[in-house]
C-alpha cells in the first residue's frame, strides 16, 4: 500500500472538512498552483503534467480543482475565452489583486497597483452593501472585462476595425 503524502502543512485547517484522503496527485495540481503566478485551467494543468511525465487524469485534476476551491485554497477566474482558470489564494490579503480579461484572446493580468480613490471606492462600496444587505463582507473580486493591446482596434490580433465603436470609457 502506497504510503499517504501529507496535506500541505499550512491548509490542513480549510482542507479537513472536504477531503478525506490528501493523494500524491492532489499535492502535483496543489503544487503547480502554489508555484506559478499564472492563471491555469484544467487542461493547462493536465497538459503540464503530461510534460512532466506524470499520468494524473483530466476528471482527477477537474475533482482536485473543485476541492481546492471548496476549501478556499483557490481562486475560480472565468476568463474571456470560456475556459475557467484557477489561481492559488496566497492569503486573505497579502496578495490582493483584481484582473483585467481580454475578450479576445483570454489573458488574464493581475491588477495590484491601486491609486487611493479606488481602494476607498472599495472600501465606501463594502460599506454600504455590508449596511444595505446586511452581509458581512469577507473578500471581493473584481473583474474588468476588454481588449488588451494585441486584440483592441489596431493590435496584431485584432477582430474589431478602427472604425467600429470602441466599448471604451468614452463609448
Amino acid at each position: 500500500m502506497a504510503a499517504k503524502r501529507p496535506r500541505p502543512q499550512l491548509h490542513q485547517e480549510a482542507l479537513k472538512d472536504h477531503c478525506a484522503r490528501w493523494t500524491g496527485a492532489r499535492q502535483e495540481v496543489f503544487d503547480l498552483l502554489v508555484k506559478t503566478e499564472q492563471h491555469l485551467s484544467a487542461q493547462d494543468i493536465h497538459r503540464l503534467c503530461r510534460d512532466s511525465a506524470s499520468d494524473i487524469g483530466l476528471t482527477t485534476i477537474y475533482r482536485t480543482l473543485d476541492l481546492l476551491d471548496k476549501s478556499d485554497l483557490v481562486r475560480k477566474v472565468h476568463s474571456g475565452d470560456g475556459h475557467v482558470r484557477f489561481e492559488y489564494r496566497r492569503s486573505a490579503h497579502a496578495d490582493h489583486h483584481h484582473h483585467l480579461i481580454c475578450s479576445g484572446c483570454g489573458q488574464i493580468l493581475n491588477y495590484r497597483d491601486f491609486e487611493q480613490e479606488e481602494l476607498e471606492l472599495v472600501r465606501r462600496t463594502e460599506e454600504l452593501l455590508a449596511r444595505k444587505h446586511g452581509f458581512l463582507i469577507r473578500d471581493h473580486n473584481i473583474e474588468f472585462i476588454g481588449l488588451c493591446p494585441e486584440c483592441r482596434p489596431g493590435g496584431r490580433r485584432s477582430v474589431i476595425t478602427q472604425d467600429e465603436p470602441d466599448a471604451g470609457p468614452d463609448a
